[in-house]
Parts: C-alpha cells; sequence; structure tokens
C-alpha cells in the first residue's frame, strides 16, 4: 500500500486561511483518529496512513519528510483567483521563483525533494476558495461548507487509503 501525507497549510487565526486545518481535522474524524484540540498541535502519526499535517506554511525544511511518502496532497486556501470553488489539481516537482520571501508552492517543494533526496512524490494540491481572512478560529459559513466539499474530494483521490487500513 502506497504511503500517503495529507499536508495542510495556512494560518489558522486568519479565519478561512485555516480551512486546511478544518479539512484535515474532518478527515482524521471520518477514519477514527484523534483531532488535535489546538491547530499548534500535532495530529496522531505513528504507523498511520494517511499521515496528517498542518504547518503555517511550506518549508524546505520539509522535503525530507514528504519525499518519505508515495503520494502527498497538498490543502490550502485560496482568496478567489482561481474560478472554482474548489480545484483539484496534479502538480509536477518544479522550481518556481517567488517575490516573497517567506513564500514557497508546493511545486517547488517537491523540487526540493527530488534535488536533494532523489524522489518527489506524487502530488495533488486542493485548493479551496476562503472568503473571510479575518482574526478568528472560525470558519466563515461558505467556506465552512465548502471543507465538507473537500474532504469528499480527498477520501475520492485515485488510491487514497479506505477508512479500515
Amino acid at each position: 500500500m502506497q504511503k500517503w501525507l495529507i499536508l495542510g497549510y495556512g494560518n489558522a487565526d486568519r479565519q478561512d486561511d485555516g480551512l486546511a486545518w478544518h479539512v484535515l481535522a474532518r478527515l482524521a474524524r471520518q477514519l477514527g483518529r484523534g483531532v488535535p484540540q489546538e491547530p499548534e498541535l500535532d495530529f496522531e502519526f505513528e504507523d498511520l496512513n494517511p499521515v496528517f499535517l498542518f504547518v503555517l506554511q511550506l518549508t524546505p525544511e520539509l522535503a525530507e519528510l514528504v519525499a518519505a511518502f508515495d503520494q502527498v496532497c497538498f490543502v490550502d486556501a485560496h482568496t478567489g483567483a482561481i474560478p472554482y470553488e474548489i480545484q483539484v489539481l496534479r502538480l509536477e516537482a518544479q522550481f518556481q521563483n517567488s517575490p516573497f520571501t517567506h513564500h514557497m508552492t508546493p511545486e517547488t517543494l517537491l523540487s526540493f525533494c527530488d534535488s536533494l533526496y532523489g524522489h518527489s512524490p506524487q502530488a495533488t494540491l486542493v485548493s479551496i476558495h476562503g472568503y473571510e481572512f479575518g482574526f478568528s478560529r472560525r470558519l466563515s459559513a461558505s467556506a465552512d461548507a465548502l471543507a465538507d466539499q473537500a474532504v469528499e474530494k480527498i477520501f475520492n483521490l485515485p488510491g487514497f487509503p479506505s477508512p479500515g487500513n
């Protein structure tokens, strides 16, 4: 069986920017797993498939961990620049320059995996429309509804581990 990582990222203190954490929590609950009380705490990790990880942002230090998996599903919020409420994209390793020093794309992280560890997992990005980005840990009503839809899309990804595994 392929090893899966569900890697969510965003700022859980900025409403819908924390969508990924809510998606991971809902996935974990549907799989009968514990959910951390706060986004700063780690999900259960030992010998589980898929593994869930939530981070504030993607960083080069994640390359070693990501390279250890066969499949990775990145989960993030978008601000509406994408024409779809939820967009599911297959990704390829590709270094991308960013005008922001603190911003790394999933494709760039995958290129680090390939360059440093000789392996880049198959990857998917699930990007969900966020609507409100104020200082709160509660999702907007619109984003909350989309989180449930995103969970279904992740469960339906080809090869996703079934809830008994």
